[in-house]
């Protein structure tokens, strides 16, 4: 530890629909932490006594009396008014303003929140009185970008806050994220500086960079324009804008919700959450729930990621689009190609529905191949398949089938692709068929599962798509791809993982939890206060787990069939695979001329990205269309890659590097290692370690530590390293099956280790 950070000042604004309620609330002291929960308390108890006491409607307008008089459904669930679901009123009652006209039922189950959402990071709820509490939320998990990106996204106008609260002439030196000197103010007494520190006091320790001139201008800009007397008043002033900037923000993304999904995210804790609701409330479709805790097993058994693995480790490209193309050699194009969201390409086909049943196995492999992907009737089989040794030299670079299992010499398992046999093997009949079409031997069919399916999520993954093609700014293209893949994420969560927590501020509490028989752990947070962490005694399942394993699987039958029945059909021994990461291939492709190839199969691509005056004389079509191959490049020549491991690559274009370390800061990433690193790890095996400055939380103390990190490897258990180092084969290639050599490979040498100490 390098530091420990102690909390000095606070700012909070109490966000009201009905227009001011009360100016933000800024302190600064030692007390800041005690302080900011008391006036909080205050205002939470106020608030609940207004939500307690409702106030009746206005008189309605002219236009909301038409409104209303015409309305045939529930603006709430959109269901038809009947005789035994009378329409109502409903209105806000804090407002008084009509919200519009509702059915009984959503009438009798709209209620005034028991809570206070308070947007604020790392923190949890904390009780009020017996029934309202203040609930603290991390408006990351639903704006997943930086303050200073988000802010770029909004529109002047629409810094509604900021500009009631500050003057129009100043307001746009504001109107950007603020710069503080972090590591300067180490002490309370900094406050009473009455000038901002010199540009070199602003050096930011944690990302190990200064601040640019610009930035340290436009600071002392603000410093002298605002008339601050000291240190102290800038920083009141730096979380003030922090504050309502984020409001601003905030209440610009909950307009966005409201206006697209009918939902208020405020309701919520995460994006995934209010993604799940807005599903359910576009589709109208009940899912069915396993009773059957057979049935559960067997379809996570089937449960299997996105797949990741580094094939062949380093290529140089050589084409004619090249500045140094050298036309002796042989023509090469390295190309990075990427499926326009995968995820919501598998959630758009017939997923699992209802009406699981166990049923007769005597299938035959003629029988799967003739099932239909779009037939009312589905199957999740468990079966054993064996792998032919003729197909192992053409799929040793992507094996068909992946397994989560130990590599060699390891125990943790991991999702390997490997050419041995597949034993009792749970996966949806699509990929069944493709896997037989490819040349997988279907030797027992072992249990099966049927079930009607049919494409229920559809109509909202098409109607975020939409969204996202319309969208004006990267926020918006993040936040509907976010709603479409959040959808897969809520179907895969696993609820064994959740645990039964207590807080407890007694001896008698403590030793009353500590006693039972479930008892796992304890965190001591200070000496009156500690967390009892207790195994739960039951778990209910109550996630559509057999849709998201359906979903990872049909994923993967699109990565499998453009790679076999597209690029290996048409290249054959001419492409190789360098790198594979559930939705991109980065291929090495000897061809005349790949771009002039698209053209041929324009229909598989997605060119919008392009420039509109390509070089490659390419038309752009297939905008977001999801399912469509993009070139993660958008036309720029990739000139060369080196690959490590799953996580661990990076590559040139003729413009830019781009470097992928899994675990590593990016800006530690970017200041701190290089292209040459890469393949100076490959080519010499030698191991690298970075230092970097990271903030933890530890029973809620902030400290930023620093910390000594292994940042890049050059060994791979996922597949077999070959000799020369780049080349690699799958686990399981017949050419392994009598060879000794995983101990060689996997043995570290004494003098690739750094002692960290």
């Amino acid at each position: 530890m390098y530091e420990k950070h102690v909390p000095i000042g606070f700012c909070y604004f109490i966000s009201y629909q009905g227009g001011h309620y009360k100016d933000p609330v800024v302190y600064r002291g030692t007390d800041a932490p005690k302080c900011f929960i008391e006036k909080l308390e205050k205002d939470a108890i106020e608030i609940e006594h207004i939500y307690k006491n409702p106030k009746p409607l206005l008189p309605l307008t002219e236009s909301e009396k038409q409104l209303y008089d015409n309305a045939k459904n529930c603006y709430v669930c959109d269901q038809t008014f009947r005789e035994n679901n009378i329409k109502f009123r409903d209105h806000n009652h804090v407002t008084q303003k009509f919200n519009g006209p509702c059915c009984n039922s959503c009438n009798l189950a709209m209620k005034p929140p028991k809570f206070l959402p308070v947007f604020f990071h790392n923190l949890s709820g904390k009780s009020v009185s017996n029934d309202f509490q203040l609930r603290f939320l991390d408006s990351f998990k639903f704006m997943p970008s930086s303050l200073k990106n988000l802010i770029k996204t909004l529109k002047k106008d629409e810094f509604k806050y900021m500009k009631q609260y500050f003057d129009l002439e100043k307001i746009d030196l504001l109107l950007r994220k603020g710069v503080f000197p972090y590591d300067y103010f180490d002490s309370f007494e900094k406050c009473k500086d009455s000038c901002l520190p010199p540009i070199s006091k602003f050096y930011n320790e944690l990302n190990e960079e200064a601040i640019s001139v610009e930035d340290y201008n436009h600071a002392c800009r603000v410093f002298n324009q605002f008339n601050l007397s000291n240190l102290g008043e800038y920083c009141d002033l730096y979380v003030k804008t922090d504050v309502l900037l984020l409001t601003d923000l905030f209440e610009n993304f909950r307009k966005i919700c409201i206006q697209t999904y009918k939902l208020d995210p405020c309701w919520y804790f995460t994006t995934p959450a209010l993604s799940w609701d807005a599903m359910l409330l576009k589709t109208k479709v009940a899912i069915e729930l396993f009773t059957d805790y057979d049935m559960l097993l067997f379809i996570e058994n089937g449960v299997r990621g996105g797949i990741s693995q580094c094939c062949n480790r380093y290529a140089i490209a050589n084409n004619k689009y090249m500045p140094n193309f050298n036309p002796d050699d042989e023509i090469k194009y390295l190309m990075y190609l990427d499926a326009n969201n995968l995820y919501g390409y598998a959630m758009s086909k017939y997923l699992p529905l209802k009406d699981f049943v166990w049923s007769d196995n005597n299938l035959t492999t003629q029988d799967i191949l003739n099932l239909s992907d779009e037939s009312d009737v589905g199957y999740i089989l468990e079966v054993h398949l064996d792998y032919p040794p003729d197909l192992h030299d053409k799929h040793s670079d992507f094996p068909l089938a992946p397994e989560n299992k130990p590599p060699p010499n390891c125990k943790e398992p991991r999702l390997l692709t490997t050419l041995e046999p597949k034993t009792k093997y749970v996966l949806h009949y699509s990929n069944l068929k493709l896997y037989l079409k490819l040349g997988l031997i279907l030797k027992k069919i072992h249990r099966v599962l049927k079930f009607f399916q049919s494409p229920w999520l559809k109509n909202y993954i098409d109607y975020n798509t939409k969204l996202r093609t319309k969208a004006v700014n990267d926020f918006q293209k993040d936040f509907y791809k976010l709603m479409n893949n959040s959808i897969f994420g809520k179907t895969m969560e696993n609820v064994r993982r959740r645990v039964d927590i207590r807080l407890c501020s007694t001896e008698e509490q403590a030793r009353k939890l500590i006693a039972k028989s479930n008892f796992n752990r304890r965190t001591i947070f200070s000496e009156n206060l500690m967390a009892v962490h207790l195994k739960k005694t039951n778990i209910k399942f109550f996630k559509p787990i057999q849709v998201g394993m359906t979903i990872l699987d049909l994923s993967k039958v699109l990565m499998y069939s453009f790679h076999y029945e597209y690029m290996k059909h048409r290249y054959d021994s001419k492409i190789k695979l360098m790198y594979t990461d559930t939705d991109s291939f980065v291929y090495e492709i000897k061809t005349d001329d790949f771009y002039s190839d698209m053209k041929d199969d324009l229909n598989l691509y997605d060119t919008s990205d392009f420039d509109k005056n390509n070089v490659y004389n390419l038309p752009l079509v297939n905008k977001k269309v999801i399912g469509k191959m993009k070139d993660e490049n958008k036309g720029n020549i990739m000139t060369e890659y080196v690959g490590l491991k799953s996580k661990m690559y990076a590559y040139k274009t003729n413009n830019k590097i781009e470097k992928r370390l899994k675990g590593i800061k990016k800006q530690t990433l970017k200041n701190k290692i290089t292209f040459e690193d890469y393949k100076a790890c490959l080519l010499n095996q030698k191991l690298k370690y970075v230092n970097m400055n990271l903030i933890r939380s530890k029973f809620h103390s902030i400290q930023s530590i620093k910390q000594n990190k292994l940042a890049l490897s050059y060994k791979d258990d996922k597949r077999f390293v070959n000799g020369d180092d780049i080349t690699t084969l799958a686990h399981g290639h017949w050419s392994l099956m009598h060879l000794d050599l995983f101990n060689e490979q996997y043995d570290i040498k004494s003098d690739d280790v750094i002692n960290t100490q």
